[in-house]
């Protein structure tokens, strides 16, 4: 971007929160702000953004590879509940089947401290991170893609409602998976750096 002389447009915005107190078991911080993986599916991050469009609001809550920073699986919702973030997940670990001892990290919000939350990475013999509390720098990955996303997309239009955003979100974490080159993963696209890992 230094070379070409382009500027990312970026508007501060208040940050979506779902903290709501202590209501479960918080699980350590097993990550460490270690965000190398040495494969796909080793670790996993996720965490949950909110869209405004006019009086309407709108949630993504996707499930990012920290190897590749692919999405592995993402859902969208209208209320930020714990099905909008039990949907992904699920979704992840039938698209990916990754081996046991995955990590899988998130903050402290009350999704992640739900049973139901848990027993989805206990079944499939996961380990559970979280972030220390009112610490983003914790998931910054996941952070960081959301910032990519909003500044790529969400701040460079206008949507004249919440469906026309949803299915815009869906085309970009499409393109971002296999089109949109990152210089940290050698020049390559998520999607084709996972596959030349899988391919070795």
């Amino acid at each position: 971007m230094r070379e070409e002389g382009l500027v990312c447009k970026v508007r501060a915005k208040k940050r979506y929160n779902s903290y709501r107190g202590t209501v479960s078991t918080i699980a350590p911080n097993v990550l460490r702000r270690d965000f190398h993986a040495p494969g796909p599916n080793r670790k996993w991050v996720s965490d949950a953004t909110e869209f405004r469009v006019g009086d309407k609001k709108i949630y993504l809550s996707p499930i990012i590879d920290l190897y590749d920073h692919c999405v592995v699986a993402f859902s969208i919702s209208s209320s930020p509940n714990l099905e909008l973030a039990t949907s992904s997940l699920e979704q992840a670990f039938a698209r990916a089947r990754p081996a046991p001892g995955l990590v899988v990290h998130t903050d402290q919000g009350f999704q992640y401290q739900n049973a139901a939350w848990k027993e989805i990475l206990a079944k499939h013999g996961a380990t559970q991170s979280m972030s220390r509390k009112g610490n983003c720098y914790d998931n910054s990955l996941a952070e960081n893609f959301f910032g990519h996303l909003k500044s790529e997309l969400f701040y460079q239009r206008s949507f004249s409602c919440c469906e026309e955003l949803a299915t815009e979100i869906r085309a970009y974490i499409r393109w971002y998976n296999n089109t949109r080159i990152q210089e940290r993963l050698e020049g390559m696209t998520p999607n084709q750096y996972r596959n030349h890992a899988l391919a070795a």
